[in-house]
This record gives C-alpha cells, structure tokens and sequence, in this order.
C-alpha cells in the first residue's frame, strides 16, 4: 500500500491564473508550499497535454473539486461536461436538432 503521508521536499510554486474572467469569479495569484513529488508528476503530465506546470496543478484541482463535488457521476463524464461548457464560452456550439 502506498504512503500517503511522508515527508517530501517542498518547492515553493505560484499559481497565477491569467484566464479571462469569468462573471462572478475572481482570479488571483497565490504562492505556496507543493511538494517535489507533485510538482515533477505535473510538469510531466502537463508537457504531454501543452498545458504549463500551474495550469495543470489548477485543473487537477478543479477535476478533483468536481468529482468529490459529484461522486456518482463517472470521471470521463465530468470531463466531458467540463469541455462542453468551455466550448459553450468559446462559441462552438450549435443547437443538435432530433431527427
């Protein structure tokens, strides 16, 4: 079984967020404290999907607020809906007619 709680060298990493804002929400920088271990995963996962290391560490943390958020809806499917409303923002959606 993994350990979950031991001892990491932290890095000490700011999240900004320069997204357009979002009516009602607040974006501010923030410093903190993030472990060696984390930081290294997000860099790798983040390359991978062109994302930079604080993006990538903001949208684990939105994944993993929606999914305790929602636990009984699947992960692919908050991903899904999560891409969806994006798209709404951006202008790609079209109404789908029945039929």
């Amino acid at each position: 079984m993994k350990q979950l709680f031991k001892h990491h060298r932290l890095q000490k990493v700011s999240l900004i967020t320069k997204m357009q804002p979002i009516k009602g929400v607040r974006a501010m920088a923030v410093a903190m404290k993030l472990s060696d271990e984390l930081v290294e995963d997000a860099r790798t996962v983040a390359a991978a999907e062109h994302r930079s290391v604080p993006k990538q560490i903001e949208y684990w943390a939105r994944i993993g607020k929606a999914v305790l958020d929602n636990p009984d809806i699947p992960l692919r499917m908050i991903q899904d809906t999560m891409l969806s409303l994006e798209e709404v923002k951006a202008g790609q959606a079209s109404v789908y007619k029945f039929g």
